[in-house]
């Protein structure tokens, strides 16, 4: 599975293309062939899987009971948008309009790659929400992080 890294701040055209960055592009697994499937995130922002990672990712989501209701919701919720894509020969890739419109993209994005997905926000959507105060992130890496180890006995830094 990939292991992504990165931000990388990009302009969209007016039709909706946007340029993959060539240090991204170079994280790509030879497996994807350069196809991916985006769907709607879970915050106002799009996610970009390889095709591959999107294969996985969907593998697991089919394990949940269809028969009961929240994950006949989550599944549909999960689903909902999704497209395939492949870079052009300009090495662009081309959001679907109805997507652009539920993330609010405008002219600039950001593709915030981390783990086996790539986010594509409106850049000032994404600066808002990275905008937290140290303060608060730290107190949400204590909450999130802080027990790791405690089955262990062990501290985590």
């Amino acid at each position: 599975m990939t292991n992504f890294i990165g931000e990388y701040e990009c302009k969209m055209d007016a039709k909706g293309r946007i340029s993959f960055p060539a240090a991204l592009r170079k994280q790509l697994s030879p497996e994807s062939a350069e196809k991916f499937v985006v769907n709607r995130g879970i915050e106002d922002c799009l996610v970009l899987y390889q095709k591959p990672d999107w294969e996985a990712v969907t593998a697991e989501i089919n394990k949940l009971n269809p028969y009961v209701a929240k994950n006949r919701k989550f599944i549909r919720r999960f689903n909902n948008g999704a497209t395939p894509l492949e870079l052009d020969g300009a090495g662009r890739i081309l959001l679907p309009k109805a997507l652009m419109g539920y993330a609010g993209l405008k002219k600039e994005v950001v593709l915030f790659a981390y783990g086996n997905k790539i986010e594509v926000w409106d850049k000032e959507k994404y600066n808002a929400i990275m905008g937290e105060d140290a303060e608060e992130f730290a107190d949400l890496a204590e909450e999130v992080m802080g027990k790791l180890d405690e089955k262990s006995g062990g501290d985590v830094s």
